[in-house]
Protein backbone atom coordinates (compact mmCIF):
# COMPACT_ATOMS: atom_id res chain seq x y z
CA UNK A 1 0.00 0.00 0.00
CA UNK A 2 1.45 3.34 -1.18
CA UNK A 3 1.09 6.97 -0.79
CA UNK A 4 2.61 9.93 -2.20
CA UNK A 5 4.32 12.37 -0.59
CA UNK A 6 3.20 11.31 2.75
CA UNK A 7 5.89 12.20 5.51
CA UNK A 8 7.05 9.92 8.65
CA UNK A 9 5.31 11.58 11.34
CA UNK A 10 1.54 11.07 9.96
CA UNK A 11 0.90 8.18 11.98
CA UNK A 12 -0.58 8.10 15.61
CA UNK A 13 0.59 5.36 16.95
CA UNK A 14 4.37 6.35 16.39
CA UNK A 15 4.04 10.04 18.13
CA UNK A 16 1.59 12.44 16.68
CA UNK A 17 -1.20 13.15 18.97
CA UNK A 18 -3.52 15.42 16.41
CA UNK A 19 -3.74 13.07 13.27
CA UNK A 20 -6.85 10.30 12.85
CA UNK A 21 -4.78 6.99 11.55
CA UNK A 22 -7.00 3.92 13.62
CA UNK A 23 -6.21 1.45 10.67
CA UNK A 24 -2.36 2.58 10.42
CA UNK A 25 -1.95 2.19 13.81
CA UNK A 26 -3.50 -1.30 14.12
CA UNK A 27 -0.55 -1.73 11.50
CA UNK A 28 2.14 -0.51 13.66
CA UNK A 29 0.40 -2.45 16.72
CA UNK A 30 0.48 -6.10 14.43
CA UNK A 31 3.41 -5.28 12.33
CA UNK A 32 7.08 -3.56 12.78
CA UNK A 33 7.66 -0.14 12.43
CA UNK A 34 10.89 1.02 11.14
CA UNK A 35 11.15 4.48 11.82
CA UNK A 36 14.13 5.82 10.41
CA UNK A 37 13.09 5.13 6.61
CA UNK A 38 14.85 7.09 3.82
CA UNK A 39 13.68 7.40 0.68
CA UNK A 40 16.78 7.25 -1.90
CA UNK A 41 15.44 10.42 -3.52
CA UNK A 42 13.31 12.48 -1.70
CA UNK A 43 11.10 13.11 -5.72
CA UNK A 44 8.34 11.00 -7.14
CA UNK A 45 9.39 8.86 -10.36
CA UNK A 46 13.21 7.85 -9.29
CA UNK A 47 12.14 7.32 -6.09
CA UNK A 48 9.43 4.83 -7.32
CA UNK A 49 11.65 3.80 -9.78
CA UNK A 50 14.55 2.82 -7.05
CA UNK A 51 11.76 0.87 -5.27
CA UNK A 52 10.41 -0.72 -8.24
CA UNK A 53 13.96 -2.39 -9.22
CA UNK A 54 15.59 -2.57 -5.81
CA UNK A 55 18.66 0.03 -6.77
CA UNK A 56 19.85 3.37 -5.82
CA UNK A 57 19.43 6.06 -8.33
CA UNK A 58 23.13 5.95 -8.89
CA UNK A 59 22.03 2.75 -10.95
CA UNK A 60 19.23 3.76 -12.49
CA UNK A 61 20.33 7.04 -13.69
CA UNK A 62 16.94 8.76 -12.64
CA UNK A 63 17.58 11.50 -10.26
CA UNK A 64 14.90 13.92 -10.40
CA UNK A 65 11.66 13.56 -12.58
CA UNK A 66 11.86 12.41 -16.07
CA UNK A 67 12.26 9.45 -17.91
CA UNK A 68 12.94 6.02 -16.00
CA UNK A 69 15.56 3.61 -17.15
CA UNK A 70 14.25 1.11 -19.50
CA UNK A 71 12.50 -1.99 -17.96
CA UNK A 72 15.39 -4.81 -17.47
CA UNK A 73 12.70 -7.48 -16.85
CA UNK A 74 13.99 -7.55 -13.05
CA UNK A 75 11.27 -5.73 -11.61
CA UNK A 76 9.73 -7.23 -8.18
CA UNK A 77 6.33 -8.14 -9.75
CA UNK A 78 8.29 -9.87 -13.12
CA UNK A 79 9.97 -11.57 -10.91
CA UNK A 80 7.35 -12.75 -8.97
CA UNK A 81 5.10 -13.67 -11.88
CA UNK A 82 8.38 -15.91 -12.79
CA UNK A 83 7.65 -17.82 -9.34
CA UNK A 84 4.01 -18.16 -10.16
CA UNK A 85 2.56 -14.74 -8.85
CA UNK A 86 -0.44 -12.96 -10.20
CA UNK A 87 0.51 -9.31 -9.89
CA UNK A 88 -1.71 -6.41 -10.13
CA UNK A 89 -1.20 -2.08 -10.04
CA UNK A 90 -3.64 -0.14 -8.97
CA UNK A 91 -3.38 3.40 -9.04
CA UNK A 92 -0.44 5.83 -9.65
CA UNK A 93 2.90 4.49 -10.99
CA UNK A 94 4.28 6.93 -12.65
CA UNK A 95 5.82 4.88 -15.23
CA UNK A 96 7.48 7.51 -17.42
CA UNK A 97 7.29 8.26 -20.08
CA UNK A 98 4.84 5.67 -21.37
CA UNK A 99 2.55 5.90 -18.41
CA UNK A 100 0.70 3.05 -19.48
CA UNK A 101 3.56 0.69 -19.29
CA UNK A 102 3.30 -2.86 -17.55
CA UNK A 103 6.90 -3.14 -16.25
CA UNK A 104 6.45 -6.16 -15.01
CA UNK A 105 3.24 -6.70 -13.90
CA UNK A 106 0.28 -8.44 -15.57
CA UNK A 107 -2.31 -5.97 -15.44
CA UNK A 108 -3.10 -2.41 -14.38
CA UNK A 109 -5.84 -0.02 -13.43
CA UNK A 110 -4.71 3.58 -14.09
CA UNK A 111 -5.19 6.57 -12.04
CA UNK A 112 -2.26 8.99 -12.95
CA UNK A 113 -1.99 12.75 -12.26
CA UNK A 114 -2.92 15.36 -15.22
CA UNK A 115 -4.95 12.67 -17.00
CA UNK A 116 -7.85 13.70 -18.20
CA UNK A 117 -8.21 11.54 -21.75
CA UNK A 118 -10.42 8.37 -20.65
CA UNK A 119 -8.69 6.58 -23.24
CA UNK A 120 -5.68 7.12 -21.06
CA UNK A 121 -6.76 6.80 -17.49
CA UNK A 122 -9.11 3.91 -16.22
CA UNK A 123 -10.49 6.82 -13.34
CA UNK A 124 -11.20 9.00 -15.61
CA UNK A 125 -12.81 6.55 -17.98
CA UNK A 126 -14.67 5.26 -14.56
CA UNK A 127 -16.28 8.69 -14.16
CA UNK A 128 -16.91 9.46 -17.46
CA UNK A 129 -19.44 6.04 -17.40
CA UNK A 130 -20.50 7.22 -13.94
CA UNK A 131 -21.31 10.70 -15.41
CA UNK A 132 -18.97 12.53 -12.68
CA UNK A 133 -17.18 15.06 -13.45
CA UNK A 134 -14.08 14.51 -14.97
CA UNK A 135 -12.91 18.00 -15.20
CA UNK A 136 -9.38 18.19 -12.70
CA UNK A 137 -10.31 15.29 -10.93
CA UNK A 138 -7.32 15.29 -8.34
CA UNK A 139 -8.16 19.09 -7.55
CA UNK A 140 -7.66 22.32 -9.04
CA UNK A 141 -3.77 22.36 -9.67
CA UNK A 142 -1.84 25.59 -10.94
CA UNK A 143 -1.93 28.38 -8.66
CA UNK A 144 -3.90 26.54 -6.66
CA UNK A 145 -1.59 23.97 -5.83
CA UNK A 146 -1.32 24.37 -1.99
CA UNK A 147 -4.58 26.11 -1.79
CA UNK A 148 -7.05 24.07 0.35
CA UNK A 149 -10.07 23.15 -1.69
CA UNK A 150 -13.03 20.57 -1.38
CA UNK A 151 -13.21 18.22 -3.83
CA UNK A 152 -15.26 18.71 -6.74
CA UNK A 153 -16.33 15.11 -6.31
CA UNK A 154 -18.40 13.45 -3.74
CA UNK A 155 -16.67 10.50 -1.36
CA UNK A 156 -18.30 7.66 -3.84
CA UNK A 157 -16.09 9.10 -7.20
CA UNK A 158 -13.01 10.58 -5.01
CA UNK A 159 -10.02 9.20 -6.69
CA UNK A 160 -8.86 7.86 -2.89
CA UNK A 161 -12.00 6.05 -2.47
CA UNK A 162 -11.74 3.86 -6.54
CA UNK A 163 -7.87 2.89 -5.28
CA UNK A 164 -10.02 1.43 -2.12
CA UNK A 165 -12.70 0.46 -3.64
CA UNK A 166 -10.86 -1.45 -6.62
CA UNK A 167 -8.42 -3.02 -3.93
CA UNK A 168 -10.99 -4.34 -2.12
CA UNK A 169 -12.11 -5.88 -5.41
CA UNK A 170 -9.41 -7.29 -5.94
CA UNK A 171 -8.39 -8.69 -2.74
CA UNK A 172 -11.92 -10.20 -2.26
CA UNK A 173 -11.79 -11.62 -6.24
CA UNK A 174 -8.38 -13.15 -5.41
CA UNK A 175 -9.33 -14.95 -2.43
CA UNK A 176 -11.30 -17.33 -4.81
CA UNK A 177 -8.02 -18.06 -6.57
CA UNK A 178 -5.74 -20.91 -5.91
CA UNK A 179 -2.86 -18.95 -7.53
CA UNK A 180 -0.63 -16.55 -5.35
CA UNK A 181 -0.93 -12.80 -5.74
CA UNK A 182 0.85 -9.56 -5.11
CA UNK A 183 -0.70 -6.27 -4.95
CA UNK A 184 0.99 -3.01 -5.85
CA UNK A 185 -2.29 -0.27 -4.30
CA UNK A 186 -1.02 3.18 -5.01
CA UNK A 187 -2.50 6.29 -3.40
CA UNK A 188 -1.94 10.33 -4.99
CA UNK A 189 -3.13 11.52 -1.79
CA UNK A 190 -1.34 13.14 0.19
CA UNK A 191 -0.12 15.10 -2.55
CA UNK A 192 -1.35 18.24 -3.49
CA UNK A 193 -4.04 19.64 -4.56
CA UNK A 194 -5.01 19.07 -1.05
CA UNK A 195 -8.81 18.04 -1.67
CA UNK A 196 -10.66 15.17 0.62
CA UNK A 197 -14.24 14.78 -0.28
CA UNK A 198 -16.98 16.26 2.04
CA UNK A 199 -17.17 15.54 4.40
CA UNK A 200 -13.41 14.95 5.31
CA UNK A 201 -12.39 18.67 4.72
CA UNK A 202 -13.96 19.06 8.39
CA UNK A 203 -12.09 16.16 10.19
CA UNK A 204 -9.41 18.39 11.70
CA UNK A 205 -9.92 22.18 12.58
CA UNK A 206 -7.40 24.94 12.06
CA UNK A 207 -7.33 26.03 15.57
CA UNK A 208 -6.05 22.60 16.67
CA UNK A 209 -3.29 21.82 13.80
CA UNK A 210 0.31 22.85 15.16
CA UNK A 211 2.06 25.74 13.92
CA UNK A 212 5.25 24.95 11.46
CA UNK A 213 8.24 23.98 13.08
CA UNK A 214 11.11 27.14 13.23
CA UNK A 215 13.96 27.35 14.18
CA UNK A 216 14.62 31.07 14.75
CA UNK A 217 17.81 30.71 12.01
CA UNK A 218 15.66 28.85 9.33
CA UNK A 219 17.86 30.81 6.15
CA UNK A 220 20.89 28.83 7.50
CA UNK A 221 19.31 25.75 6.88
CA UNK A 222 18.10 25.85 3.66
CA UNK A 223 19.70 25.32 -0.17
CA UNK A 224 18.92 25.94 -3.42
CA UNK A 225 15.99 23.72 -3.70
CA UNK A 226 14.01 25.16 -0.54
CA UNK A 227 14.21 28.14 -2.49
CA UNK A 228 13.94 27.64 -5.86
CA UNK A 229 10.50 25.15 -4.81
CA UNK A 230 9.20 27.72 -2.12
CA UNK A 231 9.18 30.23 -5.41
CA UNK A 232 7.54 27.93 -8.24
CA UNK A 233 4.53 26.82 -5.61
CA UNK A 234 3.90 30.35 -4.58
CA UNK A 235 4.99 30.25 -0.92
CA UNK A 236 7.69 32.61 -0.92
CA UNK A 237 6.19 36.14 -0.81
CA UNK A 238 5.23 36.35 3.26
CA UNK A 239 3.87 33.79 5.40
CA UNK A 240 0.45 33.47 6.63
CA UNK A 241 0.40 30.98 9.61
CA UNK A 242 -3.35 30.60 10.17
CA UNK A 243 -3.26 29.60 5.82
CA UNK A 244 -0.52 27.27 6.66
CA UNK A 245 -2.25 25.82 9.49
CA UNK A 246 -5.00 25.14 7.05
CA UNK A 247 -2.75 23.71 4.39
CA UNK A 248 -1.58 21.01 7.44
CA UNK A 249 -5.47 20.53 8.59
CA UNK A 250 -6.11 19.39 4.74
CA UNK A 251 -3.37 17.35 4.40
CA UNK A 252 -3.89 15.43 7.44
CA UNK A 253 -7.42 15.00 6.51
CA UNK A 254 -6.25 13.67 3.54
CA UNK A 255 -4.28 11.12 4.92
CA UNK A 256 -7.15 9.69 6.89
CA UNK A 257 -9.17 9.71 4.44
CA UNK A 258 -6.40 6.63 3.02
CA UNK A 259 -6.17 5.52 5.89
CA UNK A 260 -10.11 4.91 6.07
CA UNK A 261 -9.54 2.67 2.99
CA UNK A 262 -6.69 0.85 4.56
CA UNK A 263 -9.57 -0.41 7.09
CA UNK A 264 -11.64 -2.00 4.56
CA UNK A 265 -8.79 -3.18 3.27
CA UNK A 266 -7.47 -5.07 6.32
CA UNK A 267 -10.91 -5.72 6.64
CA UNK A 268 -11.55 -7.69 2.99
CA UNK A 269 -8.40 -9.69 3.97
CA UNK A 270 -9.68 -10.68 7.31
CA UNK A 271 -13.02 -11.71 6.38
CA UNK A 272 -11.81 -13.90 3.06
CA UNK A 273 -8.98 -15.63 5.51
CA UNK A 274 -6.41 -14.18 3.98
CA UNK A 275 -5.09 -11.74 6.71
CA UNK A 276 -2.12 -13.30 8.48
CA UNK A 277 -0.75 -14.95 5.00
CA UNK A 278 -0.29 -11.73 3.20
CA UNK A 279 2.55 -9.18 3.70
CA UNK A 280 1.37 -5.98 3.95
CA UNK A 281 3.63 -2.94 3.43
CA UNK A 282 2.88 1.08 3.96
CA UNK A 283 4.99 3.63 2.43
CA UNK A 284 5.06 6.66 0.50
CA UNK A 285 7.72 7.86 -2.44
CA UNK A 286 8.62 11.26 -0.25
CA UNK A 287 7.74 13.73 2.18
CA UNK A 288 6.49 16.94 2.36
CA UNK A 289 7.90 20.13 4.11
CA UNK A 290 4.24 21.73 5.24
CA UNK A 291 5.74 24.92 5.99
CA UNK A 292 8.73 23.37 8.49
CA UNK A 293 11.40 26.01 8.39
CA UNK A 294 9.61 27.97 5.88
CA UNK A 295 9.74 25.44 3.33
CA UNK A 296 7.09 23.41 0.96
CA UNK A 297 7.16 20.54 -1.17
CA UNK A 298 10.13 17.71 -1.18
CA UNK A 299 13.64 17.29 -2.98
CA UNK A 300 15.20 18.35 0.08
CA UNK A 301 17.39 16.28 2.43
CA UNK A 302 15.09 17.69 5.47
CA UNK A 303 12.94 15.04 7.32
CA UNK A 304 10.17 16.18 6.57
CA UNK A 305 10.84 15.69 3.02
CA UNK A 306 13.33 12.61 2.82
CA UNK A 307 12.04 10.30 5.73
CA UNK A 308 8.44 8.31 5.34
CA UNK A 309 7.07 6.03 7.04
CA UNK A 310 7.32 2.36 6.72
CA UNK A 311 5.20 -0.87 8.47
CA UNK A 312 5.30 -4.30 7.22
CA UNK A 313 2.77 -6.90 8.88
CA UNK A 314 3.24 -10.63 8.68
CA UNK A 315 3.04 -12.38 11.68
CA UNK A 316 5.48 -15.23 10.32
CA UNK A 317 8.27 -12.55 9.28
CA UNK A 318 7.59 -9.55 11.42
CA UNK A 319 7.14 -9.64 14.88
CA UNK A 320 3.91 -7.77 16.57
CA UNK A 321 4.13 -4.19 18.13
CA UNK A 322 8.04 -3.85 17.35
CA UNK A 323 10.10 -0.88 16.25
CA UNK A 324 12.94 -1.08 14.55
CA UNK A 325 15.17 2.07 14.48
CA UNK A 326 17.96 0.85 12.11
CA UNK A 327 18.25 3.08 9.24
CA UNK A 328 16.46 1.51 5.88
CA UNK A 329 15.64 2.76 2.37
CA UNK A 330 12.66 2.26 -0.36
CA UNK A 331 15.56 -0.39 -1.80
CA UNK A 332 14.83 -2.80 0.95
CA UNK A 333 11.34 -3.30 0.03
CA UNK A 334 12.43 -5.26 -3.19
CA UNK A 335 14.08 -7.81 -1.44
CA UNK A 336 12.14 -8.23 1.35
CA UNK A 337 8.70 -8.99 -0.81
CA UNK A 338 11.21 -11.71 -2.72
CA UNK A 339 12.57 -13.10 0.21
CA UNK A 340 8.86 -13.72 2.10
CA UNK A 341 7.70 -15.34 -1.10
CA UNK A 342 10.77 -17.49 -1.34
CA UNK A 343 11.46 -16.22 -5.26
CA UNK A 344 15.01 -16.54 -6.35
CA UNK A 345 17.05 -13.50 -6.58
CA UNK A 346 19.95 -15.16 -5.83
CA UNK A 347 22.51 -13.03 -8.92
CA UNK A 348 20.84 -9.99 -8.36
CA UNK A 349 22.93 -6.92 -7.31
CA UNK A 350 20.39 -5.39 -4.94
CA UNK A 351 20.82 -2.24 -2.88
CA UNK A 352 18.86 -3.27 -0.41
CA UNK A 353 18.21 -5.83 2.82
CA UNK A 354 15.13 -7.93 3.56
CA UNK A 355 13.37 -6.09 6.25
CA UNK A 356 13.29 -9.38 8.29
CA UNK A 357 17.17 -9.89 8.42
CA UNK A 358 17.28 -6.02 9.66
CA UNK A 359 14.16 -6.39 12.43
CA UNK A 360 16.22 -9.52 13.57
CA UNK A 361 19.85 -8.19 13.81
CA UNK A 362 19.54 -4.35 14.17
CA UNK A 363 22.43 -2.26 13.00
CA UNK A 364 22.49 1.29 14.54
CA UNK A 365 25.54 2.07 12.18
CA UNK A 366 24.08 1.19 8.50
CA UNK A 367 23.93 3.76 6.52
CA UNK A 368 21.61 4.41 3.75
CA UNK A 369 21.69 6.99 0.69
CA UNK A 370 19.57 9.28 -1.16
CA UNK A 371 20.53 11.59 -3.91
CA UNK A 372 18.35 14.51 -5.78
CA UNK A 373 19.41 15.66 -8.89
CA UNK A 374 23.46 15.04 -9.67
CA UNK A 375 26.84 17.77 -11.44
CA UNK A 376 26.17 21.55 -9.87
CA UNK A 377 22.79 20.81 -8.55
CA UNK A 378 23.37 17.32 -6.96
CA UNK A 379 22.16 16.84 -3.06
CA UNK A 380 23.63 14.18 -1.50
CA UNK A 381 22.35 12.29 1.64
CA UNK A 382 23.90 9.82 3.94
CA UNK A 383 22.65 8.64 7.02
CA UNK A 384 22.14 6.08 10.21
CA UNK A 385 20.07 5.53 13.13
CA UNK A 386 21.67 8.60 15.09
CA UNK A 387 23.44 10.91 12.62
CA UNK A 388 22.94 12.49 9.15
CA UNK A 389 25.21 14.06 6.67
CA UNK A 390 24.28 16.41 4.37
CA UNK A 391 25.70 18.29 0.72
CA UNK A 392 24.34 20.51 -0.68
CA UNK A 393 26.53 21.28 -4.47
CA UNK A 394 24.48 23.57 -5.40
CA UNK A 395 25.29 26.40 -2.94
CA UNK A 396 28.41 24.55 -1.28
CA UNK A 397 26.53 23.69 2.16
CA UNK A 398 27.18 21.09 3.95
CA UNK A 399 24.99 19.47 6.90
CA UNK A 400 25.53 17.18 10.45
CA UNK A 401 22.70 16.62 12.50
CA UNK A 402 22.89 14.50 15.48
CA UNK A 403 19.01 13.06 15.05
CA UNK A 404 18.55 11.66 18.55
CA UNK A 405 19.83 14.71 20.43
CA UNK A 406 18.20 16.93 17.49
CA UNK A 407 15.56 15.34 16.15
CA UNK A 408 13.93 18.43 14.62
CA UNK A 409 17.48 19.01 12.90
CA UNK A 410 18.00 22.62 13.76
CA UNK A 411 21.36 22.50 14.98
CA UNK A 412 23.99 21.97 12.41
CA UNK A 413 26.81 20.74 13.90
CA UNK A 414 29.03 20.81 10.49
CA UNK A 415 31.68 23.26 12.34
CA UNK A 416 31.54 20.91 15.86
CA UNK A 417 34.60 19.82 16.96
CA UNK A 418 33.13 17.26 19.46
CA UNK A 419 31.40 15.62 16.49
CA UNK A 420 34.36 16.20 13.50
CA UNK A 421 35.14 12.42 14.08
CA UNK A 422 31.83 11.46 13.46
CA UNK A 423 30.89 13.73 10.70
CA UNK A 424 34.29 12.82 8.87
CA UNK A 425 33.28 9.06 8.69
CA UNK A 426 30.07 9.62 7.27
CA UNK A 427 31.29 12.10 5.12
CA UNK A 428 34.26 9.81 3.97
CA UNK A 429 31.38 7.03 3.67
CA UNK A 430 29.48 8.54 1.27
CA UNK A 431 32.13 9.84 -1.18
CA UNK A 432 33.42 6.19 -1.23
CA UNK A 433 30.49 5.20 -2.25
CA UNK A 434 29.31 7.78 -5.06
CA UNK A 435 33.55 6.67 -6.08
CA UNK A 436 32.28 3.37 -5.85
CA UNK A 437 29.00 4.17 -7.78
CA UNK A 438 30.67 6.02 -10.41
CA UNK A 439 29.53 9.01 -10.00
CA UNK A 440 32.70 11.82 -11.23
CA UNK A 441 30.58 14.23 -11.28
CA UNK A 442 30.08 14.91 -7.36
CA UNK A 443 33.83 13.70 -6.14
CA UNK A 444 37.39 14.82 -6.28
CA UNK A 445 40.51 13.38 -5.62
CA UNK A 446 42.60 16.65 -3.72
CA UNK A 447 46.18 14.73 -2.57
CA UNK A 448 44.53 10.75 -2.31
CA UNK A 449 41.66 12.63 -0.07
CA UNK A 450 38.14 12.39 -1.49
CA UNK A 451 36.37 15.53 -1.39
CA UNK A 452 33.07 17.67 -3.22
CA UNK A 453 34.03 18.81 -6.50
CA UNK A 454 34.14 22.25 -6.52
CA UNK A 455 30.79 24.11 -8.43
CA UNK A 456 30.11 27.76 -9.60
CA UNK A 457 27.34 28.57 -6.95
CA UNK A 458 23.37 28.44 -8.64
CA UNK A 459 22.31 31.35 -9.96
CA UNK A 460 19.46 32.97 -7.88
CA UNK A 461 19.26 36.44 -9.31
CA UNK A 462 15.41 35.13 -10.11
CA UNK A 463 14.69 35.87 -6.12
CA UNK A 464 15.15 39.54 -6.94
CA UNK A 465 12.00 38.95 -9.30
CA UNK A 466 8.60 38.24 -7.94
CA UNK A 467 7.47 37.39 -10.70
CA UNK A 468 10.37 34.89 -11.72
CA UNK A 469 10.33 30.77 -12.38
CA UNK A 470 6.37 30.79 -11.11
CA UNK A 471 4.92 27.57 -12.39
CA UNK A 472 1.75 26.88 -13.90
CA UNK A 473 1.30 22.95 -13.38
CA UNK A 474 -2.32 22.09 -15.23
CA UNK A 475 -3.98 19.10 -16.72
CA UNK A 476 -2.80 19.06 -20.21
CA UNK A 477 -4.98 19.09 -23.07
CA UNK A 478 -7.90 20.04 -21.10
CA UNK A 479 -8.96 23.42 -22.73
CA UNK A 480 -10.62 26.26 -21.28
CA UNK A 481 -14.19 25.81 -22.59
CA UNK A 482 -16.74 28.71 -21.31
CA UNK A 483 -19.70 28.78 -23.29
CA UNK A 484 -21.48 31.69 -24.19
CA UNK A 485 -18.55 34.21 -23.50
CA UNK A 486 -15.17 34.99 -25.05
CA UNK A 487 -12.40 36.73 -24.13
CA UNK A 488 -11.41 37.88 -27.81
CA UNK A 489 -12.47 41.80 -28.51
CA UNK A 490 -15.48 41.28 -30.42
Amino acid sequence: VFTDMQRADTIRALGNDVIRTPHLDRLVREGTAFTNCFTPSPVCVPARCCMHYGMYPQRTGLFANGRMMDDNGMSYPALLGRHGYRTHAIGKCHFTKDHKALRGFHSRLLQEECKSDPAMDDYVAWLKDNNFDSYEPHGARGEMYYIPQISSLPQEAHPTQWIGDNTVRFVNDAAAQSQPWCLFSSFIHPHPPLAPPKPWHKLYRLPEMPLPLTSGHDAELLTWINRLQNRYKYRDHGSDLNLVRMIKAYYYACISFVDYQVGRILESLEQTGQLDNTMIIFTSDHGEHLGDLGCFGKRSMHDPSARVPLLVRYPDRFPAGKTCKTATSLCDVFPTILSACGADHAGLELDGLDLHDIVNNPDPDRVVYSQFARGDGGIYLAATARWKYVYSAGDGQEFFFDRQADPAEINNLVESDEVAADKLKIKCNLLEYLKRSGMDDAWEDRGGMLEWRAYPRKDESYLDDPDARLLVQDYAGVPLDLPGYTTQEG
